[in-house]
């Protein structure tokens, strides 16, 4: 799991069929590292820190094994300050 800050919705007019309505966002680790895409399954915002799980978790966690996912949000974080976690968190 990693925890990730979520940027902004991204726009895809064409995908697979499997993604469904499911929307995408891009989303950042605390160093602000590359952006990802994440599935959103839970209904997040942007500036919302999430909980996020990758590989095969991430395809279960979208709702089904063969979900086209390698990046899921499965949580929102009510409260955590970035400034005091540790190093690589």
């Amino acid at each position: 799991m990693r925890i990730m800050k979520v940027e902004k919705t991204l726009v895809s007019t064409n995908r697979q069929a499997e993604l469904g309505h499911k929307p995408l966002l891009v989303v950042r680790d605390k160093a602000g590292a590359t952006p990802l895409v994440a599935v959103d399954a839970i209904g997040c915002v942007p500036g919302d820190w999430v909980i996020c799980v990758s590989s095969s978790a991430a395809r279960e966690a979208a709702g089904s094994k063969s979900f086209p996912s390698d990046l899921t949000i499965v949580g929102i974080i009510d409260h955590w300050n970035p400034e005091d976690a540790p190093a690589g968190a």
